[in-house]
């Protein structure tokens, strides 16, 4: 009976991990039934259910406490995803991409200095940039970065990028974090030469 309670139990709740642990405890209920109503079925089948259960509830159970350090976390996500990009060095002048370009990768500056040419803003080494464009619907390029100096830049294509954003919640929430911190910087920059320019504006 305990073991159909859980088991309805587990179809009924909407959390993974809470339905992993039902799961389990559905198993080990019928896994009592199996030895005190003597049931070869019942003992077999819990048998191999319990392990697959436990296991998959531990997995969900990491898979939590890793999305909550992700959230925390995510401003470190450029230190592990250096692995997954690839190195070029530029001179100085170069053009990494201009404004209106096709976007299909992303960038991080590890040293060197470059600029967003069009609106004369500088990128600090450790930054990563690109991403706005990786995502929006039009794919394309809203500044032209230039190297000012030499500089070394690791590139990743947005095929990898989407890949880990599925897969890794801290790339998903660095990714997140990122878009939002630009798009509200590029709103307050819009706001101040707005303000700007009906401060000198004739009256």
């Amino acid at each position: 009976m305990l073991s159909v309670v859980l088991t309805v139990a587990g179809y009924l709740v909407r959390p993974m991990v809470t339905l992993r642990w039902l799961a389990a405890g559905s198993s080990v209920a019928l896994m009592g039934y199996g030895v005190l109503h003597p049931s070869v079925i019942s003992c077999v089948v819990s048998a191999v259910l319990l392990p697959v259960n436990v296991y998959r509830a531990l997995e969900a159970s990491r898979l939590t406490r890793r999305v909550m350090r992700a959230a925390s976390d995510a401003n470190m996500a450029g230190l592990w995803l250096k692995p997954y990009m690839r190195a070029n060095n530029y001179k100085a002048g170069h053009v990494l991409f201009n404004k209106g370009d096709h976007a299909d990768k992303l960038f991080l500056l590890v040293n060197g200095e470059m600029k967003l040419s069009d609106i004369g803003r500088a990128l600090e080494p450790g930054r990563v940039f690109g991403e706005i464009a990786l995502f929006s619907p039009t794919r394309i390029r809203t500044h032209t970065v230039q190297c000012v100096t030499d500089c070394t830049v690791l590139e990743i294509h947005e095929t990898a990028v989407r890949q880990l954003y599925f897969e890794n919640p801290s790339f998903g929430f660095h990714l997140i974090d990122l878009l939002v911190s630009r798009l509200s910087n590029d709103v307050d920059r819009v706001e101040k030469q707005v303000a700007a320019a009906d401060t000198h504006a004739p009256t």
